[in-house]
């Protein structure tokens, strides 16, 4: 079926990308010299086969835990503080170049940057809160940290990640989320008094919901948790029950198309088309993200490109989702970044520059 030519948005209107994983966010390129700068040996010696190794590919069939597997090599790759400040700065400065991406959210767990406790914590974040520094002196933008706790961590460790959040929420720390695999020994009640804590010193709550484990998980979040943004949510689109309870209380997914693809957590562009109708008749607010521009390869124009092309999205509704990301992020004054005076250079005359 041919859909109806639809406008791309200007390169000029800034955007904000409130869900992106430090861990697949910089360039293979760029995560291949800080490996050797580390010393550290890789499983091959080809710097093709590295980049396939870190990236996804549909070739390579359609997984959840798949997916998760990539996090391997890049997160060893980045667990040093020199790692860390190189790998923040590199992302934020390159979002603004290749999409004019004012507003930038990195998430990670800074535990699994550290070696197991080899390597000191505070050290990991302070180096990547330098590389923040870095990139807000060269480029106009407003970046911010969320730290991921992990379903898979016990809850003393993921405390721990909580606390550190809490420590350095004036040097732009901006919000905490529960990524991971599904695990047997989650228990989403656990973290209900440790999330009011978190919330009462400022910080955004966000959590990883409604993707791969059952919707009912999502409900059990919105009561306990009370986030303020849900991480993907997609299967909430199944649950009436759930649609209302995210409309009321006004939480915004971070809709990240695709990721959910790649992941196989939706079947196809026609599965996203109904999920975004019944978002659409619940009036429900969200954002579009990229999840991990590097190992996805794609970005949020791409995303947002992708949804209008085809029919999924007209062009106010993708304006709409450009603002939602605006209002909705954890970071503070983002509507003080000067706009553009020129019009931005596409990505690929980015991408041709930096090559």
């Amino acid at each position: 079926m041919l859909w109806p030519m639809v406008r791309q948005l200007p390169r000029r209107m800034p955007l904000a990308e409130l869900h992106c994983h430090l861990g697949s966010a910089v360039t293979p390129s760029v995560m291949w010299g800080i490996a050797h700068e580390q010393g550290i040996k890789l499983p091959t010696k080809d710097y093709w086969e590295f980049r396939q190794m870190i990236t996804a590919s549909p070739t390579r069939g359609h997984s959840f835990d798949g997916y998760l597997h990539l996090f391997h090599w890049t997160e060893l790759i980045q667990s040093s503080p020199l790692a860390m400040e190189r790998s923040v700065y590199e992302v934020v400065g390159g979002a603004y170049r290749k999409n004019n991406v004012t507003t930038m959210e990195l998430r990670f767990n800074p535990m699994k940057r550290n070696r197991g406790g080899e390597q000191d914590l505070d050290h990991i974040i302070a180096a990547s809160l330098r590389g923040m520094d870095r990139a807000t002196l060269e480029y106009p933008i407003r970046p911010g940290l969320i730290f991921c706790l992990d379903r898979a961590f016990p809850f003393d460790l993921n405390e721990i990640v909580v606390e550190k959040a809490i420590v350095w929420r004036d040097r732009g720390v901006v919000g905490i989320d529960i990524a991971g695999p599904e695990s047997s020994t989650f228990r989403v009640a656990d973290y209900s008094k440790l999330f009011r804590r978190a919330r009462q010193y400022g910080l955004g709550i966000t959590v990883h919901v409604g993707e791969a484990g059952p919707v009912e998980e999502v409900g059990q979040v919105i009561e306990l948790l009370e986030p303020d943004r849900i991480g993907h949510g997609v299967k909430s689109a199944y649950d009436p029950r759930t649609m209302a309870m995210i409309r009321e209380r006004g939480i915004v997914l971070e809709i990240c198309p695709t990721s959910n693809l790649q992941t196989g957590v939706v079947s196809g562009w026609e599965e996203f088309r109904w999920i975004f109708d019944q978002f659409r008749r619940n009036e429900i607010r969200f954002a579009i993200s990229t999840d991990g521009p590097e190992m996805l390869r794609t970005y949020i124009r791409d995303e947002l490109a992708t949804l209008g092309r085809l029919g999924i999205l007209s062009y106010e509704e993708q304006v709409q989702a450009a603002q939602t990301s605006l209002q909705a992020s954890f970071v503070p004054k983002v509507t003080d970044v000067v706009a553009a005076a020129r019009k931005p250079a596409t990505r690929q005359e980015v991408e041709r520059e930096e090559a």
